[in-house]
């Protein structure tokens, strides 16, 4: 499944809470999430810009590291939070 191009962070800070991940905190534009217990790892911290459109590189990034704390490939957790 492809990336979708168009994603504000906020968007998808909310999207992320369907897999537990909550705003920890916020330092100027970037927002620190916390996963309490994600698959592999017991406590999983992510920084995601709060930007109006993630460049794509960064997407992936951030949903790479995300599947492998989830334990999932990146193509299942696409499905799971955009399908």
């Amino acid at each position: 499944m492809k990336l979708p191009r168009a994603i504000s962070g906020y968007d998808l800070a909310r999207l992320l809470s369907r897999l537990g991940y909550e705003v920890t905190r916020q330092k100027g534009s970037h927002m620190r999430l916390t996963c309490p217990a994600a698959g592999v790892r017991p406590k999983h911290h992510i920084s995601i810009p709060n930007h109006d459109s993630l460049k794509i590189g960064t997407l992936a990034g951030i949903l790479d590291d995300i599947a492998t704390a989830q334990g999932i490939t990146r193509d299942a957790l696409i499905e799971l939070l955009f399908g």
